[in-house]
């Protein structure tokens, strides 16, 4: 009965300070039957504040997302940049999920009440808006509310620093540290609020857009396409509506079912353009259009997938490293044509092709650590991505990965193709040709326990393979100090025959993922090792 009565208390103690009666009803729902198991799952642990700011399933308690757990952050945060900076100013923004308007609006208050000087997106707003305001505006951080592509019971607070690219250590641990001294003994009741908040200016927005527009490479011809979009239930469509308009490019054809903001996500399972089926109402609507190209943003709008009409007569989706590769290319060709000196930068979980057209045109490159928390800090970034489906195709107006503008640059290069009598694949296999038949692929396995992640990586930590189908293998652990990189816990093993695998824990889901990468020269043998690979991968991982 200690457990229980310890339990009750805490959970007493969250009712007192929760304004939200949904999640009021259901702890003293809890508290009335006793019910030792669900308050146990909610008070036995808490969402950690990390690199990725909070991401977790929507409820009551420490370990769900609800506005006690975003007070407390905000709160938090407040009480870190009042610490480190003079005059201290944030940017907030929120997607469509359910209660981010809410968190949104919880958060302006309390940072107004603790003198910072606050601005707020008046609506909902992409990711990477925000990004690009925090840098336009000067301020000192930036805050979007939004779980990207999770599951539509889960939301989250992404946090950017005054760099405009999202937080990485150490600032990520003082501010978890400045929230857990807030939680341990204040109320969020008693918060000073104010709503002498200030409103993103609508000029921000504008210069978001026109910057955007003026990406078009100016000096090629273009064909006119049929190019259709899906927002995924999300925000972007109103922007990229703007952008196609502004670039004087022909209107897309809006996925119809998916176009108006909607975050209970009816049309997909999980509305990420990565998992099977979530991009077919796209390819539905491309079809009956007869459409050249299809674009889909993730719901925050930070993500691109690219499917296009293929020699076969069907519609092909690119992979994450197939379009950065693309997008690689044609923005390292821009800038050596201006005589731009820069880098290129990509995830060490993504292809290393991308290395070989940084050394074509004679450009820096740097392999980053997983996250555009590290690919945006790249300096004079021409080109950054990640094989997640995340592009920086215009560094210096935004430091994080960007789906609208990259859907523009993507539809820039397939129309300038198609005047010419070429279309993406003809592209694909021309940058194959010259750099490698590069293959990538990816098993994820997602789990409800835990701990078969951290088993899994214990055994390969631990008794790492010296061959992985059947050459041999040299195994790196990437979380030992020392190396180029920041440790991070993930496991690298790189086969004599040029291939790769990566084993690391996703850092946003409960998903355990590993990368597959083969290169050769030709596309079917490359294809045939990358099989063999995922065949020997699957049965380690068994």
């Amino acid at each position: 009965m200690t457990d229980l009565n310890h339990l009750i208390e805490q959970a007493s103690n969250w009712i007192a300070q929760d304004p939200d009666p949904e999640t009021r009803l259901e702890l003293e729902q809890l508290v009335h039957a006793s019910d030792l198991d669900g308050l146990k799952e909610r008070f036995s642990s808490r969402i950690g504040f990390g690199t990725a700011g909070l991401r977790g399933a929507l409820g009551a308690g420490p370990s769900r997302m609800n506005r006690v757990l975003v007070s407390q952050a905000a709160a938090g945060i407040a009480s870190y940049l009042r610490a480190n900076f003079d005059d201290p100013s944030v940017v907030i923004g929120f997607d469509a999920r359910k209660n981010s308007d809410v968190f949104a609006k919880d958060s302006a208050e309390i940072f107004s009440g603790f003198g910072i000087r606050t601005y707020l997106f008046d609506d909902l707003v992409a990711t990477p808006m925000v990004a690009f305001a925090l840098r336009q505006l000067g301020a000192s951080a930036g805050v979007m509310v939004t779980a990207s592509h999770n599951p539509p019971a889960d939301n989250g607070y992404k946090v950017f620093d005054n760099t405009g690219s999202q937080i990485i250590s150490p600032v990520d641990k003082q501010i978890a540290d400045h929230i857990e001294l807030f939680a341990a003994d204040n109320s969020v009741a008693e918060l000073a609020r104010s709503t002498n908040y200030l409103m993103v200016p609508e000029s921000v927005t504008v210069d978001y857009l026109q910057g955007i527009s003026g990406l078009l490479n100016r000096h090629s011809s273009r064909k006119s396409l049929k190019v259709v979009y899906s927002a995924m239930h999300g925000v972007g469509a109103r922007y990229l509506d703007k952008i196609f308009e502004l670039s004087g490019l022909d209107p897309v054809i809006q996925v119809s079912s998916q176009q108006k903001p909607d975050g209970s996500f009816p049309t997909v399972a999980f509305p990420n353009p990565e998992e099977p089926g979530a991009m077919d109402e796209s390819i539905r609507t491309a079809t009956e259009a007869k459409a050249d190209l299809v674009l889909v943003n993730d719901p925050d709008a930070d993500r691109l997938a690219v499917a296009f009409l293929g020699s076969s007569g069907n519609y092909r989706q690119l992979t994450g490293d197939e379009l950065g590769f693309i997008l690689g290319e044609e923005l390292a060709s821009r800038a050596a044509r201006e005589g731009v000196d820069g880098n290129l930068a990509c995830s060490i979980v993504s292809s290393s092709a991308l290395e070989k057209v940084a050394t074509h045109y004679g450009l820096g490159f740097s392999e980053t650590l997983t996250g555009f928390k590290w690919i945006g800090r790249v300096p004079k970034l021409i080109f950054g991505y990640e094989e997640a489906l995340g592009y920086c195709v215009d560094w210096n107006r935004v430091r994080d990965k960007d789906g609208l503008s990259a859907a523009l640059v993507v539809t820039d290069i397939c129309s300038v193709l198609a005047a010419s009598g070429y279309t993406l694949e003809d592209q694909l296999e021309k940058l194959m040709q010259r750099y490698g038949y590069y293959s990538t692929g990816q098993i994820s396995i997602r789990v409800t326990d835990l701990e078969v992640i951290s088993d899994l990586m214990s055994k390969l930590r631990n008794n790492p393979p010296g061959q992985i189908a059947g050459v041999t293998a040299k195994f790196t652990d990437l979380n030992e100090p020392g190396g180029e990189l920041p440790a991070t816990d993930a496991l690298r093993f790189d086969l004599i025959n040029q291939s790769r695998v990566i084993v690391r824990p996703s850092g946003t889901e409960p998903k355990l993922k590993c990368y597959l990468q083969t290169v050769s020269d030709s596309e079917a043998k490359s294809k045939q090792l990358l099989d063999e690979l995922n065949a020997a991968m699957r049965e380690i991982l068994s």
